[in-house]
């Protein structure tokens, strides 16, 4: 799968995973979305787009499709 919103530069963020080369982590962006905060007030205090929103979702979700839990007894 592509990502090609998500950036990593060892020079932007200590090479944390950002959106566009920007230095707006994808984890900020994840962390405000847990915390409540809604799209429409990110995109209007931010310069992100929606499609940046979007891709970051698409991003966090990757590594659960393919996980396997084993179930609790």
């Amino acid at each position: 799968m592509s990502f090609p919103c998500i950036t990593i530069d060892p020079g932007i963020c200590t090479g944390k995973t950002c959106i566009r080369g920007l230095r707006f982590p994808v984890a900020r962006l994840l962390g405000l979305l847990a915390a409540g905060d809604s799209r429409e007030r990110i995109l209007a205090s931010s310069y992100l787009e929606s499609d940046d929103i979007d891709e970051a979702l698409r991003y966090a979700a990757f590594p659960a499709d393919d996980e396997t839990l084993e179930p609790a007894r």
